[in-house]
């Protein structure tokens, strides 16, 4: 099948390699020609483990290409996805102005029957949106038709997730246009769901607010075992065994980040409000992931007597999550700003954000280990739970330090372990 995919971002480049691997000749757009010109030279904008090699393979083998020439890309392609960016407005609210753009710009190429899919993120009524903006701007009548068809990548496994999903869902306008849907995804052979665009639409926004709702969940847990002597991990790990419950997104730690979950749940608040809703439940999720920093901050301050001027702290990971570059939403921003701002110096190391990183911060030196880091330093901070940092040697970790002071983050240690080698150790929730 013909495929053009609009946005070389996680979303859409992701989506795009995979089609192309199960044998489709795919065409990805994005108007930024300096990422296109990188990609039309094996050069990632993004790290993805595992993309370099299949966009390598299925260029070599002619099945994908880039361009920003929107209007060959629509005029060759029965399906189109839109894979741009939806930020969130001041007030939480998705800024769909991408969507909108690239929906004129396709109505206004379109030549034969087109099938259009929202990849991006999108709230409840988006479909009926383009519909219209569709209608709306193209040249003459031409049928097409508009699918909601949202993802479940997680970064840093989004090919392993887009290539064994545990569902695809297709929000579908009519039974025509879903089977051409399906014939797309076949195969994969999982479990498909065919819906209406609206109910599609809302299972992205829902899952991601549950999930979030899991994390901030876990994370109040863990303030009451801190306060009760218990182990949040245990607790965890005794929640998880239950079926109804599960183990997935029960890690207590410094909440949740990135470029979904932050923004999801904002938007399905705002949703919420629009509809007169009451919105108690996302207020308590979004409330208590806020305060997960300034909690940790406050702390750190108590535990190294409250005064950081002066002080040295090394910064072990700046990507909101392992296994990625992505610097949206991370955890390490916001604790590096409270360091600063208390007065204390950063040193700060991440196995593949540090380019990334870079561009955002100010004022930090900039290791090349994490041994490094922590050279000097009057304590070390873990941000991130890359493999790297489970797999220390923390023997040498602190014989650099002035101090052997740790704030695990996200628990990846076991404090008898921690202190067996002499360190002052401070988690999350134990």
């Amino acid at each position: 099948m013909n495929v053009c995919v609009v946005g070389t971002g996680y979303v859409g480049l992701v989506t795009g390699v995979c089609f192309a691997d199960l044998g489709n000749e795919v065409i990805c757009v994005d108007k930024d020609a300096s990422k296109v010109e990188m990609l039309n030279n094996n050069i990632m904008p993004i790290y993805e483990p595992g993309l370099e090699e299949m966009v390598r393979r299925n260029r070599e083998e002619n099945r994908i290409s880039f361009t920003t020439d929107l209007a060959t890309a629509v005029k060759n392609s029965l399906v189109v996805f839109i894979a741009v960016g939806t930020p969130p407005k001041d007030t939480g609210e998705t800024d769909l102005c991408y969507i909108e753009e690239v929906a004129k710009e396709i109505a206004g190429h379109m030549e034969k029957y087109t099938i259009i899919v929202n990849k991006s993120t999108v709230p409840v009524g988006t479909g009926d949106f383009v519909r219209k903006t569709v209608e709306h701007h193209r040249r003459r009548t031409i049928d097409f038709d508009v699918v909601s068809n949202p993802e479940f990548l997680k970064e840093g496994s989004a090919i392993a997730d887009s290539l064994n999903p545990e569902r695809i869902v297709i929000g579908a306008p009519n039974n025509h246009v879903a089977m051409a849907l399906l014939e797309l995804y076949a195969p994969l052979e999982v479990p498909m769901l065919i819906t209406d665009v609206e109910s599609a639409e809302m299972i992205k926004y829902a899952s991601n607010a549950f999930l979030a709702t899991k994390i901030s969940f876990i994370n109040t847990i863990a303030n009451i075992c801190e306060r009760a002597g218990a182990d949040v991990t245990a607790v965890a790990k005794g929640m998880g065994y239950d079926s109804r419950i599960g183990k997935e997104f029960l890690q207590a730690g410094l909440g949740f980040g990135g470029s979904c979950f932050p923004k999801d749940t904002l938007s399905l608040r705002h949703v919420t409000r629009e509809f007169g809703e009451d919105t108690a439940i996302f207020d308590a999720v979004i409330a208590t992931n806020e305060d997960r920093v300034p909690r940790f901050v406050r702390r750190i301050r108590q535990e190294m007597g409250d005064e950081l001027k002066g002080k040295t702290i090394g910064i072990l990971g700046l990507a909101f999550k392992a296994n990625t570059d992505d610097m949206r939403e991370a955890k390490s921003v916001e604790i590096i700003a409270a360091l600063q701002e208390a007065g204390a110096s950063v040193k700060a190391y991440d196995p593949v954000s540090m380019d990334v990183a870079r561009t955002m911060l100010t004022g930090v030196t900039f290791a090349r280990t994490a041994y490094e880091a922590a050279e000097g330093a009057d304590a070390v901070i873990v941000v991130t739970d890359w493999n790297e940092f489970k797999l220390l040697n923390l023997e040498k970790l602190g014989e650099g330090m002035k101090e052997r002071v740790m704030f695990d983050g996200r628990n990846i240690y076991h404090p008898e372990k921690a202190r067996k080698f002499g360190f002052r150790y401070y988690s999350i929730g134990r």
